[in-house]
């Protein structure tokens, strides 16, 4: 039991929390080591203490964008990057507190301001948090901006490497918490590991893209203005995934490039010579998507995520609840499962428009005979004879079919972000127990 409990999930998850928690206090436990002069005062300390914490904060970033397998299938790419967000902004906030501080208690410092006239260790910081605002005003904003996806990409990590070079620079080069050797040599390995972190994403990981090419087989329509994007792997054996899982896709275009778009796969999981994408026409690049012709050249960088039932296999059954395009995992779920001969229960209860903008319809119809699936269809526009559910998957439609066992089912839900908000509150009055709730969210960039 014990063995077990070491290896789960969770045991997993919370072990990489407990590591971000002390590599992000790593700072105040070396200056504990060889203290430096005292007397500077709590107010002073408290602001360095801000300032070192931040400098360990956005070193971390550049290990939570690596897509580094270990951390990811702890907690999926989508939680990850919004961790990254977030957490960013509570960095900024701690390096634009920790000078404020300072010219509160020492207000002579406001001269180090001045770049003309400033030491150069003063001079990297006021250039570090230019960095840092610059990285902030253009990621928080950018489509208000107008920026472009690569373009801004690119900036970014440039911004992210400015950031913590220069701040590395103005730590050390302020001396008094970094004077001895062995922390200053502490740090700049840090700064180190950070920059061949980036280094492996945008230069080692597209390297081995390339050479794992994919040629697009064909291009099919399917129902709801979605398009399913078949690819062969050439020269190498593809990959194996779970069903529920995704990838980026890189079309026509080198993996350098960075162009790169997240896709749920819809094919069977287990299938390595065949991996299919179904893509809604929602935008720029979707839009193109029924164009791209047989033979593109295509690099996938994945799997990644664990919106999937291969993690629950004790499970008694499945509750699945789409909604649009959000049928994408579900259907790679169901298929797989199907060729697997699964026994157990699966539920699928699927939100569209209009009857004919069922994407899958067919499908669906013919893993019934495959599969103990039960499928509802819930229109908002039905046709005048249409007999089944209308409206919005609400409380009391998932009251009706969800079984009154709750824990005995793994809930999984992909659909708009309003319709996830409301079938999880849902779901929760329910009384569905928390950690059977799984839900897949749309925007990773």
């Amino acid at each position: 039991m014990k063995s077990l409990l070491m290896h789960s999930p969770v045991a997993i998850a919370f072990g990489w929390i407990g590591a971000y928690i002390f590599i992000t206090l790593l700072p105040l436990l070396i200056l504990l080591i060889y203290p430096p002069l005292s007397g500077r005062g709590f107010w002073i300390d408290f602001s360095v203490a801000l300032g070192f914490i931040a400098l360990a904060m956005m070193a971390l970033q550049f290990a939570l964008t690596a897509r580094i397998n270990r951390i990811e299938a702890s907690y999926g790419v989508d939680i990850i990057l919004q961790f990254h967000r977030y957490i960013s902004l509570v960095a900024f906030t701690f390096v634009l507190i920790h000078p404020l501080i300072l010219f509160v208690v020492q207000p002579e410092t406001l001269q180090l301001l001045n770049i003309f006239t400033a030491p150069w260790r003063a001079k990297m910081a006021v250039s570090a948090t230019l960095a840092l605002i610059a990285l902030v005003v253009t990621t928080v904003w950018r489509q208000q901006l107008n920026i472009p996806y690569e373009p801004w990409r690119t900036a970014h990590g440039v911004f992210a490497v400015l950031t913590v070079s220069l701040g590395l620079g103005h730590a050390i080069g302020v001396g008094n918490y970094l004077g001895l050797f062995w922390k200053a040599v502490l740090w700049t390995a840090i700064a180190l590991i950070a920059l061949w972190l980036l280094v492996y994403v945008r230069l080692v990981k597209p390297w081995l893209m390339l050479k794992k090419p994919y040629l697009v087989e064909e291009v099919r329509s399917e129902r709801g203005d979605v398009w399913t994007l078949a690819l062969r792997p050439r020269g190498h054996k593809g990959f194996q995934f779970q069903p529920g899982q995704f990838a980026w896709i890189t079309l026509e275009i080198s993996p350098f490039r960075m162009r790169e778009h997240p896709f749920s796969m819809s094919s069977n999981g287990d299938n390595f010579e065949k991996i299919e994408f179904s893509i809604k026409a929602l935008g720029d690049f979707t839009n193109t998507i029924k164009d791209v012709p047989p033979g593109t050249k295509a690099f996938l960088d994945g799997p990644y995520g664990v919106f999937t039932t291969d993690r629950y296999e004790d499970t008694a059954g499945f509750v699945l609840i789409a909604g649009g395009i959000g049928i994408t995992p579900m259907i790679s779920m169901l298929i797989t499962h199907a060729e697997r001969k699964d026994e157990r229960p699966y539920l699928l209860i699927y939100a569209s428009k209009t009857w004919e903008d069922i994407t899958f319809r067919e499908e669906l119809n013919e893993l019934k005979e495959k599969l103990d699936l039960t499928v509802v269809h819930v229109l908002k526009k039905p046709p005048e004879d249409w007999p089944g559910e209308t409206g919005y998957v609400d409380k009391e439609l998932l009251q009706g079919y969800v079984p009154k066992r709750r824990a005995t089912r793994q809930y999984f839900i992909c659909a708009s972000p309003k319709m996830m908000d409301q079938v999880e509150i849902a779901l929760h009055q329910l009384e569905v127990p928390p950690m059977n709730i799984h839900m897949e969210h749309f925007n990773l960039v």
